[in-house]
């Protein structure tokens, strides 16, 4: 495997990004040291590349991504993920408002707690949340899978259209459009293998706690094929 490492410590947000597509072409790895919870990073980038960064990101990181495989190893600022199509964005902290965003594809981890509004207006893709999340998860949701496996607060699911949000701690409210029931088997199977390989090593009975959350109105889903 081939590796470059930025020291992005002395760069402004636009070189960092540009510096960052240009070895993206011929490396199979790209280590940002420094980054200084900058803003941007990665943002636009189309490569099959991994992209590992040490330290803390900013506002929009992996936004607009399309096959990149991006590791932040602390804490993410709003937007993260924002609009990606596909790839996989994987944070080992925590994350602020609207993680996941507009999501078309792909795959978001976030070991931590997140803000609110998490996967607001995604059309697809999986978002995995390991701890916590803050009120509107899921606003305007039309596809996709949401997972948390902590507690969610107020008006979850508001306004869902299409897709599915799963919970296995404490839904303080459910927003409107929102219906929740408990999971089926074939569900607790799926998130198994969703899960599993991020190293959320959940029991049997964990799994039974999981609720779902649709749009009220099942019809919905059946009207696209």
């Amino acid at each position: 495997m081939k590796e470059y490492i930025i020291d992005a410590k002395n760069m402004d947000e636009k070189t960092l990004t540009r510096t960052i597509k240009e070895h993206a072409k011929y490396y199979d790895k790209l280590i940002i040291e420094n980054p200084q919870s900058k803003h941007n990073i990665a943002a636009g980038l189309m490569e099959d590349v991994e992209i590992e960064i040490n330290g803390s990101a900013g506002y929009f990181v992996a936004t607009m991504i399309d096959g990149p495989q991006v590791h932040i190893k602390r804490n993410a600022g709003w937007f993260a993920g924002d609009n990606m199509t596909s790839g996989e964005l994987i944070i080992d902290g925590g994350s602020g408002d609207g993680a996941g965003q507009g999501i078309y594809g792909g795959t978001i981890v976030i070991y931590g707690d997140t803000g609110s509004r998490t996967g607001e207006i995604m059309k697809g893709g999986t978002i995995i949340i390991g701890g916590n999340s803050g009120f509107m998860t899921g606003l305007l949701m039309m596809g996709g899978k949401l997972i948390i496996l902590g507690d969610v607060t107020d008006d979850v699911g508001e306004s869902i259209m299409r897709g599915e949000i799963y919970v296995m701690g404490d839904v303080k409210s459910l927003g409107k459009n929102a219906i929740m029931n408990q999971t089926t088997l074939e569900d607790q199977k799926q998130l198994k293998e969703i899960l599993t390989p991020y190293n959320f090593n959940l029991t049997d009975l964990d799994y039974t706690k999981f609720k779902k959350i649709t749009n009220e109105n099942k019809l919905l889903d059946s009207e696209v094929k």
